[in-house]
C-alpha cells in the first residue's frame, strides 16, 4: 500500500531533521520537538534548512557573531540577534553561494536567487523559531517580528486550455516534437506517461502523492484508488474510463518487469526498474509541455493539477467541491487560488443580463 511508501518517505525527512540539528545551536532541539505535533516532517525539515542557513549567515557574514560556533551558539547570543541581523539576512538572500564555505575548495560555488515568495519562506522560518523562544521566555524580546516579509505578488493561474491538453497528450501518442533520442525513450515509457499524464489531468493528484502509488491502492472495478494526503490521511479518488483504460494498459506492460528488490508493488516504475521519483516525473512533464505549450514556461505536475481544479471549477462553480477534490483542509487556500475565475464568472453574469437599449443622444436638441 502507498502508506507503506508514505511510512519510508517520513522515515528519511526524520533521519534528514537529525542531520541538521548536529549543526543548529541547542534550542532548535526544543523548537522542533514543540511543533512536531502540529507540522508535517517535510515543513521541520524545511524549517531546518532555513535555520542552518540563517544561523550560517550570522557567523560567516555578521561581524559580532565572527567568533560565534552556530551548532554551540547560547541562548544569550541569540538573544543578541538584532532587527538589523536579520535585515541583512533578507538581503543575503536575494543573491548567495549555496555553500560558502566550500568556496575555496576547488568546485564552483552554487549561485542562488531567491524570488519574494522564496524570501518570505524562510523569513517565516526564522520567525516561527524566534516566536517559540520568546513565547517560552527564553529571549526578552522578539526581533524577528520587526521585520517586515517582502510582498508577495499574486499570480494567476497556470494551466493548459483544451486545445493544449490535446496537444500535450498527442505528443505522447505520436512523438511529434520530440528529438530523436526522446523518441527512442518514448518507445520504452509512452504507456507509462500516457497513464501518469491522465491520472494528473483527470484526478488532480499531487506529484509527491503519484509517485508513492501502489498497484493494489487501485481498484478498477470502482474507477478509485486510495492516495496518502500532506499529512499521512489516506482518502479515495476517482477517475474516469479515458484514465482507468491508460492506466490498465500501462499495468500489463508494467507487470511483465522484474523490479528491484523493494519495489516490485511500485505502481510507475523508471527506466531502472524501481520506484519513479518527483524529479523523474518533473522532468517527463516538462519535456512534453514544451511541445504542446511553448509559450508557457514552467509547466509542471503542480500545473497539470491546476488544470484538472481548473477544469472542475468551470464545469461545477462548486468551490468546496474542487478543495475536496484537490485536497485542500482550508476551503479559503483554493478560494484564493480560483478567486480570478470567481471574478470571471461575475463578469459573464453581468453580459448575460438583458437590459433595454438606451437611445443615443449626442444630437444636439433643436
Amino acid at each position: 500500500m502507498a502508506k507503506v511508501y508514505h511510512k519510508l518517505r517520513t522515515q528519511k525527512y526524520h533521519e534528514r531533521l537529525r542531520k541538521q540539528l548536529k549543526t543548529l545551536p541547542p534550542s532548535c532541539a526544543d523548537f522542533f520537538r514543540a511543533i512536531s505535533q502540529t507540522t508535517s516532517p517535510l515543513t521541520r525539515l524545511a524549517y531546518a534548512y532555513d535555520l542552518n542557513l540563517f544561523f550560517r549567515f550570522l557567523c560567516t557574514e555578521r561581524v559580532s557573531f565572527a567568533n560565534s560556533s552556530q551548532e554551540l551558539m547560547s541562548l544569550e547570543e541569540i538573544a543578541s540577534i538584532t532587527a538589523r541581523d536579520i535585515e541583512a539576512f533578507q538581503e543575503y538572500l536575494m543573491f548567495y553561494t549555496k555553500d560558502d564555505e566550500q568556496s575555496d575548495s576547488g568546485s564552483s560555488p552554487t549561485f542562488i536567487q531567491n524570488n519574494e515568495l522564496g524570501i518570505m519562506r524562510k523569513l517565516c522560518s526564522v520567525r516561527s523559531y524566534f516566536n517559540y523562544l520568546f513565547k517560552n521566555e527564553l529571549i526578552p524580546s522578539n526581533v524577528a517580528l520587526l521585520v517586515d516579509l517582502p510582498k508577495k505578488k499574486k499570480k494567476p493561474i497556470l494551466y493548459l486550455d483544451t486545445d493544449e491538453v490535446n496537444e500535450l497528450i498527442s505528443v505522447v501518442m505520436t512523438g511529434d516534437g520530440l528529438s530523436s533520442k526522446q523518441k527512442a525513450y518514448l518507445k520504452s515509457t509512452q504507456k507509462r506517461d500516457l497513464a501518469i499524464l491522465l491520472l494528473f489531468l483527470g484526478t488532480g493528484i499531487r506529484v509527491s502523492e503519484l509517485v508513492g502509488l501502489d498497484i493494489d491502492d487501485f481498484d478498477f472495478d470502482k474507477n478509485s484508488f486510495v492516495v496518502v494526503r500532506k499529512g499521512g490521511d489516506q482518502t479515495i479518488l476517482y477517475y474516469a474510463n479515458v484514465v482507468k483504460r491508460a492506466v490498465l494498459d500501462y499495468l500489463n506492460e508494467r507487470q511483465q518487469i522484474e523490479t528491484l528488490p523493494g519495489h516490485e508493488n511500485a505502481m510507475f516504475l523508471s527506466l531502472q526498474k524501481r520506484r519513479i521519483t518527483t524529479r523523474a516525473v518533473e522532468n517527463l512533464v516538462k519535456k512534453y509541455a514544451q511541445v504542446a505549450a511553448p509559450l508557457k514556461k514552467k509547466i509542471s505536475p503542480h500545473k497539470l493539477r491546476s488544470t484538472f481544479g481548473t477544469n472542475l471549477y468551470q464545469e461545477t462553480g462548486d468551490i468546496y467541491l474542487v478543495a475536496d477534490a484537490l485536497g485542500h483542509s482550508d476551503v479559503n487556500t483554493t478560494r484564493r487560488h480560483y478567486a480570478a475565475m470567481t471574478d470571471e464568472h461575475k463578469r459573464q453574469a453581468a453580459k448575460r443580463v438583458v437590459l433595454p437599449e438606451i437611445p443615443n443622444n449626442d444630437s444636439p436638441n433643436e
